[in-house]
């Protein structure tokens, strides 16, 4: 057989390694792959194993540089690296998750070059893309990236994308596909924006025009799937076909709006976030205020279809937060939402807040 036959074959079923494959996304995408006839092998990398049994797996810390020897195999090296070991947790350290995910993707992207891996697939999200009021509907794949690091983990995906976008400069011949969804619901996720849901109230800044698009993570683990298999390329934005506007939302739930204005939710959110009362900073209020839906042109161009709705991926969030309280993205426990300091007491103590703002705004003549 020729090299480039053999290449042909290859590109045709390659040798998969999957970082965090043991949860979430990457347990999901290793079920998969491993299933797949278009795949020859899956390696599966997380700090434990996970369920996949045909997977082989590997427990390592994925930012030791021993993973290049991984990748490289005892003669049939890695083809592709789908690196989802990102922690985006609310919870997390802020400097502690910038530190692990930069690091992370930084080691990836030099082992898979060491080992000779064609391709790295990155997934951040379309939140890069930034929310802002005069944002096109829907946006482009190649739309300009303008969102800041003011939203929760944000800055760490704009820094893997640029890691993304130095990488096939300092390694010729390595390809970079980056996968960005639009809210992502399923395996547990669980984020600023599918805390919004879990809120008394919709909280909706006055003026605003928001537009919720949502992305199944079945649909993202079918895009990685095309990334893998290169029938797409280059920055690939993926979620559910169309976006829902508010009230579609507010009677899909059931959830009533309270409206505040925008200097007031902005402002009480930050001052809740610098007292350390939510782990949500001001920033992430702006992707629920402008919209930021993405076309998915570049997977629909190779024959990529979504297998979700928006309205049934809304329906599946609404029932996995059942039950659960939170308010300006802090997590209330079960003792706590149910007494008069809980979800109830929690709104009025935001619109104290709020009001204490406003207060001093005025004694400031603004």
């Amino acid at each position: 057989m020729s090299s480039s036959e053999t290449h042909v074959r290859a590109a045709r079923t390659p040798s998969v390694a999957v970082t965090g494959a043991a949860s979430g996304v990457g347990a999901l995408l290793t079920e998969r792959l491993a299933a797949s006839e278009d795949i020859k092998r899956v390696m599966a990398l997380d700090e434990r194993t996970g369920d996949v049994s045909e997977a082989q797996w590997h427990a390592l810390d994925i930012r030791d540089p021993a993973l290049a020897d991984h990748l490289r195999g005892d003669g049939d090296p890695v083809d592709v690296v789908v690196h989802l070991a990102v922690d985006l947790d609310l919870e997390t350290d802020p400097s502690a998750r910038t530190a692990y995910n930069v690091r992370g993707t930084q080691t990836v992207l030099t082992a898979a070059a060491a080992a000779g891996v064609r391709r790295v697939v990155l997934c951040t999200s379309a939140m890069v893309y930034g929310a802002f009021a005069d944002n096109d509907v829907p946006l482009a794949e190649d739309a300009e990236v303008r969102a800041t690091a003011e939203a929760t983990g944000v800055g760490d995906l704009l820094e893997i994308e640029r890691l993304a976008r130095r990488a096939p400069r300092a390694h010729p011949g390595l390809n970079v596909t980056v996968v960005r969804p639009a809210v992502l619901v399923g395996a547990g996720m669980d984020t600023a924006l599918t805390r919004h849901f879990e809120s008394p109230r919709l909280l909706v800044v006055d003026g605003s025009r928001p537009c919720w698009q949502f992305c199944h993570v079945e649909d993202l683990v079918s895009a990685l799937e095309y990334a893998v298999l290169e029938k797409v390329d280059g920055e690939v934005a993926v979620g559910c076909d169309g976006w829902l506007e508010q009230e579609d939302v507010e009677e899909l739930s059931g959830i009533r709006r309270m409206e505040l204005p925008s200097a007031v939710a902005l402002g009480a959110a930050s001052r809740l976030h610098r007292l350390g009362l939510t782990p949500s900073p001001a920033g992430d209020l702006a992707y629920t205020m402008h919209p930021w839906v993405v076309s998915g042109s570049r997977l629909h161009d190779a024959g990529w279809r979504p297998a979700w709705t928006n309205e049934e991926v809304l329906a599946e969030l609404l029932e996995e937060v059942a039950g659960k309280h939170t308010v300006a993205g802090r997590r209330l426990g079960r003792t706590e939402a149910a007494t008069a300091a809980g979800a109830a007491g929690a709104t009025v103590a935001l619109l104290g807040t709020a009001a204490l703002v406003r207060r001093a705004r005025k004694r400031r003549g603004l």
